[in-house]
């Protein structure tokens, strides 16, 4: 159980720290938070992975595809993020 937790930070931290990279712009974002990004990424490359291919973690969790697919999903996020997240100004 401890190694699936460590396992789903470390791949958040690395498919956060990617889509941060890989998306231009500043993004003030701390490390917590760069986590949080990656494994919401994940899930939503998983699930968008699912949906157009079919396939699910019945092969195991670790995989390259499923890496990929967790950055992909993390620079989605990002994305949406920084078009509809930080609106700090107010409406007139």
């Amino acid at each position: 159980m401890l190694g699936l937790i460590v396992t789903i930070l470390l791949v958040g931290l690395i498919a956060g720290a990617l889509a941060r990279l890989l998306v231009p712009g500043r993004q003030d974002m701390s490390i917590p938070m760069t986590i949080v990004l990656g494994i919401v990424g994940s899930l939503l490359g998983g699930f968008l992975g699912y949906l157009l291919f079919g396939k699910d973690s019945e092969d195991g969790f670790l995989q390259p595809a499923g890496l990929v697919g967790s950055v992909i999903g993390a620079v989605l996020v990002l994305l949406l993020w920084t078009r509809f997240g930080q609106r700090s100004t107010a409406r007139r």
